[in-house]
């Protein structure tokens, strides 16, 4: 009997360069080693295991007819068999969209259209909200973990042979993201040049060379693997043969005690995750061992420099951030040393050269305004959006995100504006167009903005700043009607915290909303 670490040794094995950095590397030369621990429940996926349910996976997805280039979705909560699963359908040459499971019906059927997914991978848990789905969207099959009868996924993987497919072939994954222009795109970079799923992968050198990740990694993910950061940083600790701890869901005295209890060396937060933390009682916060601790890297959202500072004062110079962005076109980078030296800067170039640009795409002076543009080979396109991909470069070639900043004598990058007034709020990104599209339609309402206010826990909270049809109207009963209205309509998570109201909203004579005048006003009150 062949086992499936002589399948993967074999040099014949089809997608395998014999040279590179893969999970199925990592099994074949350390298979008992963890890959994946759940930090609650402490259980364990080895490098054997994750191996083998990938290989179950991709002959699963070939089982069921999808080809390369094909795409899936995966929908699903921190369950120990999202990576795999992931590492699965990547080496069936396929792109996988991670899907927030915290979306509503229509939110996950747009997603799933507009990306052509064939197939989804749930969860039963959510088995009101995908019936709805899958009545919505048929042409998306789904398999779900827990499920019965022909969706039940743990029997589909079981029937599939645990070994390479034939055709192997590198894949990738599609994030969806947006500016304020409406529902998300997809951010599509392709599918890898080089076939073998161990070749060179952008992500897994990057945390090697910046952050010293490598086989005796031990990471904590403390956040949703649908989120970019995670899902990537995971798989990146993977192919250099690393351990991966997930947090089932974040919890801040938790997190310091599975650092003590796994001895990790690595993770990776957002602000709010921070600002969580140094709440915790003194006595609390000094009961857990973090001398094993090496980095913390932090992004997705701007820091609030006290909080840094607090930060670097308690866990010192583990503290590192980089900015960047779901399109992954260049990445800056900061010690906490060089921190506490540009306080609020975000670091120099790491990947991509830098450059502020003005309206007319030419540089600026230093320490001047404009947008952040990267120069670099790397490029994407949006989803089914040209014209979106085409605003992207200017006309230097250079690429924008639609971030604005900038830059000083010494080529510190410091944010000043996210995409054009998104809203960041507990490292996730809230676009008000979406809101502002539905409550429009509120038979009440005239006119609405939706933008993103200070607030000491989540950087940022949504405020709806509505306009109504009758100002009798104006009060909580209408505020609570709107947000009753919603429910159904919109994620939890981008539902209006506040709803004021106002008889006119500042707008052009053309039409065009003073957003920013808005934004100021509650910047201003919250500093007040």
């Amino acid at each position: 009997m062949v086992t499936d670490s002589q399948a993967q040794a074999d040099p014949a094995t089809p997608g395998l360069s014999g040279d590179g950095f893969h999970p199925c590397v990592h099994a074949r030369a350390h298979p008992s080693k963890p890959a994946i621990i759940l930090g609650e429940s402490g259980q364990v996926t080895t490098y054997a295991e994750l191996d083998a349910v990938s290989n179950r996976v991709a002959q699963l997805v070939r089982s069921r007819g999808l080809q390369i280039g094909d795409t899936v979705a995966i929908c699903l909560d921190n369950h120990p068999l999202y990576l795999p699963l992931a590492f699965g359908v990547e080496r069936a040459g396929l792109v996988y969209v991670p899907v927030p499971y915290r979306l509503t019906v229509p939110e996950l059927v747009y997603i799933l259209e507009d990306s052509g997914a064939k197939l989804l991978f749930g969860f039963e848990g959510l088995a009101g909200v995908l019936d709805e789905v899958l009545a919505l969207a048929p042409s998306t099959a789904q398999l779900r973990f827990g499920a019965s009868g022909v969706l039940d996924l743990d029997a589909a993987l079981s029937a599939m042979p645990s070994v390479p497919i034939a055709d192997q072939r590198a894949g990738t994954e599609m994030l969806y993201s947006s500016g304020t222009t409406g529902r998300p795109k997809g951010v599509s970079i392709g599918l890898p040049a080089n076939p073998a799923i161990d070749g060179p992968h952008p992500m897994a050198d990057m945390n090697r060379d910046l952050f010293g990740y490598g086989p005796d990694t031990v990471y904590l993910s403390p956040t949703p693997m649908y989120h970019a950061a995670p899902l990537r940083f995971s798989m990146a600790t993977h192919r250099l043969g690393g351990t991966v701890v997930v947090m089932e869901k974040f919890d801040a005295e938790a997190a310091l005690s599975m650092i003590e209890k796994y001895r990790v060396t690595d993770s990776q937060w957002v602000p709010t995750h921070f600002i969580r933390l140094l709440a915790l009682p003194a006595a609390v916060r000094s009961r857990y061992d973090l001398s094993s601790l090496k980095t913390a890297v932090h992004s997705a959202a701007p820091c609030p420099v006290p909080v840094k500072q607090a930060m670097i004062e308690w866990w010192g110079k583990a503290i590192m951030e980089y900015y960047a962005s779901s399109e992954a076109v260049g990445v800056t980078f900061i010690r906490s040393d060089e921190w506490l030296a540009h306080p609020g800067s975000v670091g120099r170039s790491a990947i991509g050269v830098v450059h502020i640009c003005g309206d007319n795409d030419d540089e600026v002076p230093a320490r001047s305004q404009g947008h952040i543009c990267f120069e670099t080979h790397r490029t994407f396109s949006y989803h089914n959006d040209p014209d979106k991909t085409r605003q992207a470069f200017n006309k230097h070639g250079w690429i924008t995100v639609g971030d604005i900043g900038w830059l000083d004598e010494e080529g510190y990058l410091y944010l000043t504006d996210r995409k054009s007034f998104m809203i960041i709020s507990g490292g996730v990104n809230i676009y008000p167009q979406e809101i502002e599209n539905l409550i429009i339609m509120h038979p009440k309402v005239l006119d609405v903005a939706v933008i993103g206010a200070p607030d000491p826990e989540m950087g940022e909270r949504v405020v709806a700043v509505v306009q109504p049809k009758d100002m009798a109207d104006a009060g909580p009963a209408l505020a609570a009607e709107i947000t009753e209205w919603l429910g159904p309509r919109l994620s939890r998570v981008k539902l209006p915290r506040q709803i004021d109201f106002r008889a006119e909203l500042p707008r052009e004579p053309t039409g065009k909303l003073f957003k920013r005048k808005l934004r100021d006003e509650y910047r201003d009150a919250a500093q007040q």
